[in-house]
């Protein structure tokens, strides 16, 4: 037993002395010449502000809102206000991919950093594997500036460095934020890709952004500030090293990406969408409202954000309290005993409250599902109307516009919730202990009739024919309920979509204490 022991230990020493050694070998760059920089207001100099700044006039201390929630339409807004950019653009994303949607983004940005536009890009550097030489010619501009969030020091293999340096790595940057000349953004559920955007040959995301003018751009363009001078955003030349070669790359690729056939419908989009045009002349049917930034402090990428500081914390504590209906939509849905409580405890008030998440047979991260599933009874058994998004589902999916080449199957990425039909909550942050402790997050909380009255009108009608209606039978088992538009419909006592291995596996997951992870 003591020569086990003394291996143990040995074996300890020799895992100290190795960690040590590759923080040392690979340590973060110095802040110290960072410079600092500031968003530019907004101005009647540039044909957005100007319109924008006329119609806020008429709605004193009120903010423009206006939902994207097609994958097409939420790609163009971008894409559009990059190019109607005149002065600067400021843009922060969890994954920014290195696919045909990412790509020709990218290469807006270029444009209009080519055009004298300031450019600033702040990327987590967990969602950028592929895209070191895009950025660091990007980057190489007079205009234009990168940095990364939180970045892994070991380029290549990246994920090598979670063995040296876990608890920093392990929490991320999952904002996303698109802002332009200081007076309209974009904020929400999408990161940049083509899975976020509806298109591809490997799913799709069905998910919410909104557009944002007046003082929440305002909020936003502070927020943004706060990230960008943070201890955690480094400039990209100090951890990239460009090669010559590369200089021409992000066009060429763009180039080819946006001659493709899977961005078809896209280009006809760019062409066609008149939403930034309508924006300009005063066309775009905002809803004026009272909106609420609520952000994660950037230090909590250093784990340096005390527990009543969180978002989700400031969130609770300072909404108003519902009273008639509560809705939630989440793709990674796990609720904690904290979260579960707060949700029945509406339901014992006499609000109806449902919940949609994706079932497991549409995530796209298994685990989670391992972690929601501990809490699911709780919810049904407190009078939870609990809903989970079915794969494959078709009714939002427009083949000849997309370029979806034969994808077949669909998850739920949006995370939101409304209530009352008149608030409505619009960000990044999932519903769970990852985005609760670990990941930065943003969103807006909105007193807005209009949009929360669509979600939740939505939960009446598209959801139970989207999703399984999740409840018990006769003898207390749960039952997946699929309605159909003619029929009773079909129930299932099984998760539907798996094998009894994929069952077991979820079951085992969720024995493992992992979920703080999750």
């Amino acid at each position: 037993m003591l020569k086990l022991l003394r291996r143990i230990a040995a074996l300890a020493v020799v895992i100290v002395v190795a960690i040590i050694a590759l923080r040392l070998a690979f340590p973060l760059p110095s802040l110290t010449d960072r410079p600092a920089s500031e968003a530019r207001p907004s101005s009647d100099a540039t044909a957005i502000g100007a319109a924008v700044g006329t119609a806020a006039a008429d709605h004193p201390g009120l903010s423009g809102v206006y939902p994207l929630s097609s994958g097409l339409e939420a790609y163009a807004a971008r894409a559009l206000l990059a190019r109607a950019a005149e002065d600067s653009i400021d843009a922060r994303y969890y994954i920014w991919s290195d696919d045909v949607t990412g790509l020709t983004l990218l290469q807006e940005l270029q444009a209009a950093a080519e055009r004298g536009v300031r450019v600033r890009l702040l990327v987590d550097d967990n969602g950028t594997p592929a895209l070191d030489p895009e950025l660091a010619a990007l980057d190489a501009l007079e205009n234009a500036e990168v940095r990364i969030f939180n970045p892994f020091t070991l380029r290549n293999p990246r994920l090598l460095s979670y063995a040296f340096d876990f608890f920093r790595l392990n929490r991320r940057m999952h904002n996303k934020s698109f802002s332009v000349d200081g007076a309209a953004t974009i904020i929400g559920g999408r990161n940049v890709g083509d899975v976020y955007f509806e298109t591809g040959s490997s799913g799709i995301y069905f998910d919410l952004d909104v557009l944002a003018v007046g003082p929440a751009a305002k909020d936003v363009a502070d927020d943004f500030d706060r990230y960008w001078n943070s201890r955690s955003a480094y400039p990209a030349l100090s951890l990239i090293t460009p090669l010559p070669e590369d200089a021409g790359r992000l066009a060429a690729r763009a180039a080819e990406a946006a001659a493709s056939e899977q961005f078809a419908g896209y280009r006809e989009a760019l062409a066609e969408t008149p939403l930034i045009g309508n924006l300009v002349s005063g066309r775009v049917p905002l809803e004026w409202v009272t909106a609420t930034l609520y952000s994660d402090d950037p230090a909590k990428g250093l784990g340096k954000v005390s527990d009543d500081q969180l978002l989700i914390a400031r969130l609770l504590r300072e909404m108003p309290e519902p009273s008639e209906s509560f809705d939630l939509v989440s793709a990674y849905f796990i609720p904690g005993a904290a979260g579960t409580a707060v949700l029945t405890g509406y339901a014992e008030r006499g609000i109806a409250v449902r919940t949609l998440t994706n079932s497991l047979d549409a995530t796209d991260v298994a685990p989670v599902h391992s972690g929601y599933i501990k809490y699911r009874d709780a919810l049904i058994d407190g009078g939870v109307g609990v809903y989970e998004l079915r794969s494959g589902i078709e009714e939002r999916r427009t083949v000849d516009k997309l370029g979806l080449l034969g994808s077949s199957t669909s998850s739920l990425h949006a995370k939101s919730f409304a209530y009352d039909r008149r608030h409505i909550f619009i960000g990044s942050f999932n519903f769970d202990p990852r985005s609760a402790r670990l990941n930065s997050e943003m969103g807006f909380l909105m007193d807005s009739p209009a949009l929360a009255r669509a979600m939740q009108d939505g939960f009446d009608t598209t959801v139970p024919l989207g999703a399984y209606h999740v409840t018990r039978d006769a003898t207390g088992a749960l039952l997946w309920h699929e309605a159909q538009r003619d029929g009773p419909g079909i129930g299932y006592r099984q998760e539907p979509g798996s094998s009894p291995l994929e069952r077991f596996f979820i079951r085992a997951m969720g024995w493992l204490p992992i979920e703080w992870m999750l």
